[in-house]
């Protein structure tokens, strides 16, 4: 989620695009570095809102403006056909934007997916992240991931044919509906791909050169909002843990600590501070000091001061995963990981950057016109099934207090 102090209004954003357009910007209708218009395959989006630096302008606009890269952007290989929005903001940009790139503003799930009872696009991305959601009793954010997906579905069962699936973040707050979603697709032959941005992010070094190292502990510190930047981490830490030796075999238990709780499970041995101090070497924003009178204290832009929130994870092949959300100590994503069989521990970062342009978008959406491309997924499906039955836990787990809570239904290989 962006500060309110970085969401640009909407009268800038028209100005700027009127600049661009003024001054030899891509228009919709230019030959783009990817082929024409034309050329470029038809999608549909499902979102929930399209406003300034939301999760859906940075991916739809790398299919409309391109990627960023040294003499000109680089086009994917999909364009967007149609749209369809759950919600409308008073700084909407679903209205220019359409107009402009010459997309349908589809006013029902089935429009923005077909046309004379057909389907009318080669692929669909789910993306409901921000807008205004109610909240159970966990503290979750009721996004409808599972209930537009059903619409796609019913879409889908009706015509008889399927097209590729994405869903940015985890697929729905409620495990069971997530994993009704993946038995669904399995089942109709739906080419199914979900996730976040750190899952694709490149890191800096590359700690895991072999194909199945021996991983006994992993630590990712990160900041954010426990569930929105929580889930971030998570996909980060598994799409490094997956690939120890013997591969994913589920979660056993998690446990969500915050305030000083957290530190003093640090010093009990439940987490590892030396991880933590080797990531921490990584982070490009690390503040000074400890991070002990740093968090909770110290506000950042967008991020008020908020306690320390710690996931402890325990893996059902004995290895311990942990997160770390330290807002006020750091504004970016890192880890560290203990091996096995070597001494010491190897850290790294995982290169995001900020608003406006957050460039970490680049390789997501790469990733994502692969899938659409060859109906193949770039990520485990079955990574962001785990990720997310792991978060509806843990943030049980938060709201109960830190209890540790069994997962018997995180038993999954992979």
């Amino acid at each position: 989620m962006l500060p309110r102090d970085l969401r640009c209004t909407r009268r800038k954003f028209l100005a700027s695009t009127a600049a661009l357009t003024l001054g030899g910007g891509i228009a919709g209708n230019r030959s783009l570095a990817g082929g024409s218009a034309g050329e470029r395959s038809p999608i549909a989006v499902l979102g929930s809102v399209y406003r300034p630096l939301s999760y859906l302008y940075h991916l739809a606009g790398r299919f409309l403006h391109g990627v960023p890269s040294v003499e000109q952007p680089q086009f994917p290989k999909h364009r967007i056909a149609s749209l369809w929005l759950d919600q409308l903001p008073e700084n909407d940009l679903s209205k220019e934007v359409a107009r402009r790139f010459g997309i349908q503003r589809a006013r029902t799930v089935r429009d923005a997916l077909t046309k004379d009872d057909r389907l009318a696009v080669d692929g669909i991305l789910i993306v409901l992240e921000h807008g205004n959601y109610p909240r159970n009793d966990w503290g979750q954010i009721l996004y409808p991931r599972a209930e537009v997906f059903d619409q796609v579905v019913d879409v889908i069962r009706s015509i008889g044919s399927t097209v590729p699936v994405f869903v940015a973040k985890h697929l729905s707050h409620s495990f069971t509906r997530a994993t009704e979603m993946v038995r669904t697709a399995d089942v109709l032959g739906i080419p199914l791909m979900a996730g976040s941005t750190l899952a694709t992010a490149s890191r800096e070094p590359e700690i895991i050169q072999n194909s199945n190292p021996p991983i006994r502990e992993i630590l990712v510190a990160g900041y954010g909002p426990i569930e929105v930047f929580g889930f971030d981490a998570l996909e980060a830490l598994q799409s490094l843990i997956e690939r120890r030796s013997g591969g994913e075999s589920g979660v056993a238990s998690v446990r969500c600590l915050s305030g000083p709780e957290v530190w003093r499970a640090g010093d009990r041995g439940e987490w590892s501070w030396d991880l933590l101090h080797a990531a921490l070497a990584r982070s490009d924003s690390a503040n000074l000091g400890d991070p002990r009178d740093n968090v909770g204290t110290i506000a950042l832009p967008g991020m008020p001061a908020t306690p320390p929130i710690a996931f402890l994870i325990e893996y059902r092949d004995g290895a311990r995963g942990t997160v770390l959300l330290l807002n006020g100590h750091v504004q970016d994503f890192v880890s560290a990981v203990r091996l096995e069989s070597e001494p010491g521990v190897a850290a790294c970062r995982f290169v995001t950057t900020p608003a406006p342009g957050m460039h970490h978008f680049n390789r997501h959406v790469e990733a994502i016109d692969e899938f659409l491309s060859t109906r193949q997924t770039t990520q485990p499906i079955q990574r962001t099934l785990l990720t997310t039955g792991a978060l509806e836990k843990l943030m049980e787990s938060h709201a109960l207090g830190g209890r540790r809570i069994d997962t018997p239904e995180l038993e999954m290989n992979y």
